[in-house]
């Protein structure tokens, strides 16, 4: 048995393939923790997961700003203080990060004390934490085809991002009956990632009625903090009752995006995984000002791949002509969910596991067979 300190916190896309992969190192008989932040996500979230040991550390994200600059250094040392008595108490065979501002700190304590450090990297463009701590890192799990210049090649495995296993494609007219849409009419779900996506949110309470007037059933998971539980029941022309759920937060996404016919999404990694889980198509919405523009990149690919369109938040007016256009033609959404599941195939957790194992058990890379090396697995 092995000891595993995970860093995941602070956004649902760290968090998601935390959990993810601690149950499944914890189902091979190892111990594992996972570091999250203070943030309501972060609560909100883990609250499902009582039998997954879970710390709070100090931390808050960077910023150039002085008043930010200065509470991200304060809180980093803080931060970096805790995960120097947690290594020491703890003595883990690996640490991984999954970036963000709450990886540095436990995976420099990890670097002192020479325990190997691991990070995940699930954007098309990785994201500052990897690039400044990847010098520092025995192992770097990053998308198909990205790579990290400054960063031995012989350091890379390419993989895609772990999925918590209540995510996973359930049949539409079931999930949607849990949730209390009806089940034959066609379900729009419009996603803004675990912090939402004010753009969109307004952007459906914009287009509602022409959404009712097409047919449509509607959820919008509009972000803690933003808006309030709602929902909204009207009767159509046609005198169908049509109905529009707005909600912060969503704990079973899974079923939430199997009931859906066509989600309208931003492009965080985490959300694409899930999207390609459960084998449902999605009109992007890139979030413009995300860091190094990782979430265009992000949508890029996924578009490249199969999966839907891309429609930048400049160009709003005209999402929802797309959408309509979308949820009228089953056949190119048959397609599209088609081309998601061979993109699922492949089987992300199987090689991580065996990875971390290897790195926490002290062999070497030199030790590998070339089958090894190469077993990568499609992105997801």
């Amino acid at each position: 048995m092995s000891v595993f300190l995970l860093s995941c916190g602070g956004t649902g896309g760290h968090l998601s393939p935390g959990i993810a992969l601690a149950e499944s190192l914890m189902e091979r008989g190892h111990s594992v923790t996972l570091l999250i932040s203070q943030k309501k996500v972060d609560s909100r979230l883990i609250g499902k997961y009582p039998h997954l040991r879970f710390l709070r550390i100090p931390g808050t994200g960077f910023g150039w700003d002085p008043v930010t600059l200065l509470r991200c250094a304060i809180s980093q040392a803080k931060g970096f203080y805790a995960c120097l008595k947690l290594v020491r108490e703890l003595r883990p065979g690996c640490v991984l990060g999954f970036g963000g501002f709450t990886s540095a700190p436990v995976a420099l304590a990890a670097r002192i004390f020479g325990v190997p450090v691991a990070l995940h990297e699930a954007n098309r463009v990785p994201g500052r934490a990897v690039r400044i701590l990847g010098h520092i890192a025995r192992r770097i799990y990053l998308p198909t085809g990205v790579i990290l210049p400054a960063v031995s090649i012989m350091s890379i495995r390419h993989a895609g991002l772990p999925v918590r296993r209540e995510i996973a494609p359930v049949p539409a007219a079931a999930a949607r009956r849990s949730l209390g849409l009806d089940p034959e009419g066609k379900v729009l779900v419009v996603l803004g990632g675990s912090q939402g996506a004010s753009a969109l949110n307004h952007w459906v309470r914009r287009e509602l009625d022409a959404l009712f007037a097409a047919g449509m059933q509607v959820v919008c998971v509009t972000g803690l903090g933003k808006d309030a539980e709602e929902i909204i029941e009207r009767r159509t022309p046609s005198g169908r009752m049509a109905k529009a759920v707005f909600t912060p937060f969503c704990d079973r996404m899974g079923e939430l995006i199997s009931a859906a016919d066509l989600v309208v999404s931003r492009s965080g990694a985490g959300t694409l995984a899930e999207l390609v889980r459960c084998h449902v198509p999605a009109i992007l919405v890139p979030f413009p000002h995300s860091a190094d523009d990782h979430q265009r990149a992000n949508a890029a690919s996924f578009a490249d791949q199969g999966g839907g369109r891309v429609v930048e938040q400049s160009f709003l007016a005209s999402l929802r002509a797309e959408v309509c256009e979308l949820m009228a033609d089953d056949e190119m959404l048959a397609r599209l969910r088609a081309n998601l599941r061979l993109i699922d195939e492949s089987s992300t957790l199987d090689l991580m596991l065996a990875d971390l194992e290897k790195i926490a058990s002290g062999r070497r890379d030199d030790d590998e067979t070339p089958d090894e090396k190469d077993s990568a697995p499609m992105e997801s």
